[in-house]
């Protein structure tokens, strides 16, 4: 696998909370460098990045980020005015005390009202797995399964763990033919990576591949 096809499916990531636009320029200009898929950026962001890189990279923000306990009214405005500022793509986090009252239909139900509000934009669904038993990740891909979401995702990056391979696995293995993968979260070098896309991820939460690429001069 080349460099570039790795770079194509990184959603290149900076969702600090002291992130400033200074930074979130440098890494839309990143992005664009090195044609990545997106750029992740806090939603405060959104406007002035689209209106910097315009039709040049897409823009991803998220959503109830990044505890997902918002009520689904708030994340629904929250999505629709990412989109109405410019994002192409939706990140949301689901509510986890919900998966763990076992309240399905309520998180089928906000994950396909926040799919409304992005007005055709990608969907993804984030669901935390680091918190999650492995009946409960399972539970999830059958839920996003059903939903209008695009991807399942693994990971905030904020909680006491990432993505990890048996995740993707997991997912790859649960979840309908529709529904694609994100890996998000301790992705640390190239070969993680490429472990990630070939169990199946088509999609990479990560900061670091890019500042590799740069370090190392492999383009």
């Amino acid at each position: 696998m080349n460099i570039q096809d790795i770079l194509s499916k990184c959603d290149h990531t900076l969702l600090s909370q002291g992130a400033t636009w200074d930074e979130i320029k440098s890494i839309c200009d990143d992005g664009i460098k090195y044609k990545t898929a997106s750029v992740c950026i806090p939603a405060s962001f959104v406007k002035q990045a689209k209106e910097y890189v315009g039709d040049k990279l897409p823009i991803c923000t998220v959503i109830g980020f990044p505890n997902g306990y918002s009520t689904t009214a708030a994340k629904c405005f929250e999505t629709a005015d990412a989109v109405k500022n410019g994002a192409d793509e939706i990140d949301m986090v689901i509510n986890i005390g919900w998966l763990k009252d076992k309240k399905y239909d309520e998180i089928l139900n906000e994950i396909n009202e926040i799919k409304k509000a992005c007005n055709g934009k990608l969907l993804k669904v984030i669901v935390e797995t680091c918190l999650l038993t492995r009946e409960e990740k399972i539970k999830m891909c059958e839920i996003v399964s059903k939903s209008c979401a695009d991807y399942i995702k693994t990971s905030t990056g904020f909680s006491t763990a990432g993505a990890t391979k048996e995740d993707v696995e997991i997912f790859e293995k649960h979840v309908s033919p529709h529904v694609k993968i994100k890996a998000a979260g301790g992705i640390s070098s190239l070969e993680d990576a490429e472990d990630f896309i070939k169990l199946g991820a088509s999609r990479l939460g990560t900061s670091i591949i890019v500042k590799i690429v740069k370090k190392e001069n492999l383009l």
